[in-house]
């Protein structure tokens, strides 16, 4: 079986919390075989036997075994290095977001395109538990026609913004975790009909965005997905309303819970939800009879992700993440962040 072999930019966080433990589940599928950093260091990370550690980029842009480039860097130079390593030849991994314009994410997939080379955002939250879950849900059609879904993700972290002295785009909570959010309803419902924008900064006027709240119409249903630094008690992960019904699902998917206490996907129970988190759906049936029940959780992965990428590059099939999905998102979040930086300009 052919594999799919590939190098990471970056070895940091994002690369051995969110990608490495994912790809390197698929050991029929995928290889590993080069990471680079500017400095290399084993104390946070521990070395991955097997896997080449360099300081030297020019090790992975002069390799040709290695096929995909995986992007685990800042967010402000995700253009430039994307860039640079398809214009080496080699398919690439972006992680989110994507880009900080739209113009730039469209450039990018013109230059793929050109070359012959797959590039694909890293939207691996299409594969969250509770967002799959809620997708079950819709389409069991309990909840009748959906009116309303909430989607929110809220931390009480108020040191964050409170750290922060000046506003930046690549320091707003609009670019950092609307990436996942908006993604996911993209990703599901497609394009909105239009689209209400409510971004802003609490702690006053040329400070951190810290808070989000966007509305997307599709016909008679409304989207909200809605973020906030400043909630000591979270709001559900997401609230589904239809004409028979109303699914709650509280807490958001447990992958990143149990990745942040370095309990990794080699464990059976990894990311799975206990009896206690799973959502609530409470609903009329056609006899006009009252119901409320507990729905078992989807099993979220984010290695299919990785799975996606092989059987694209590999197997020829088409990429998870489509271009103008990735493009679409960049247009809000660049629409979104103008309500701050044009009055920053004023």
């Amino acid at each position: 079986m052919k594999k799919l072999t590939i190098a990471y930019i970056g070895n940091g966080k994002s690369a051995n919390r969110y990608h490495l433990p994912f790809s390197l589940k698929l050991k029929d599928e995928i290889k590993v075989k080069t990471i680079y950093a500017p400095k290399i260091s084993h104390d946070v990370w521990p070395e991955i036997p097997g896997i080449n550690y360099t300081t030297n980029i020019d090790d992975i842009y002069n390799d040709e075994e290695i096929q995909l480039v995986v992007l685990s860097v800042p967010a402000e130079i995700h253009y430039s290095m994307a860039k640079e390593v398809l214009n080496h030849g080699k398919n690439v991994l972006v992680e989110k977001p994507f880009t900080q314009t739209e113009a730039q994410a469209k450039e990018l997939f013109a230059l793929a395109k050109e070359k012959g080379l797959l590039i694909q955002c890293y939207q691996n939250r299409r594969f969250d538990s509770d967002f799959l879950t809620v997708q079950k849900v819709i389409e069991s059609g309990k909840l009748g026609d959906i009116l309303e879904l909430e989607s929110t993700y809220d931390y009480f972290r108020p040191y964050v913004p409170e750290h922060e002295k000046s506003f930046t785009v690549g320091h707003s909570y609009l670019y950092g975790h609307a990436c996942h959010t908006l993604d996911q309803i993209i990703s599901y419902f497609g394009k909105a009909d239009k689209v209400h924008y409510d971004v802003r900064q609490l702690l006053g006027k040329n400070r951190m965005n810290d808070y989000f709240d966007i509305d997307m119409y599709y016909g008679v249903m409304k989207v909200s997905v809605k973020s906030s630094y400043f909630r000591l008690v979270p709001r559900p992960s997401f609230t589904v309303y239809g004409k028979k019904g109303v699914f709650v699902k509280q807490n958001m998917d447990r992958q990143e819970i149990d990745l942040k206490h370095f309990y990794m996907p080699n464990h059976e129970d990894f990311g799975i939800d206990k009896p206690e988190d799973y959502g609530t759906l409470t609903y009329m049936d056609e006899n006009n009879q009252y119901h409320q029940e507990k729905v078992v959780s989807e099993v979220g992965d984010y290695s299919r992700v990785y799975h996606g990428l092989y059987e694209a590059i590999i197997e020829g099939k088409l990429k998870a993440v489509k271009d103008e999905e990735t493009i679409y998102q960049i247009h809000m979040l660049e629409t979104g962040i103008k309500q701050i930086t044009e009055s920053v300009d004023e």
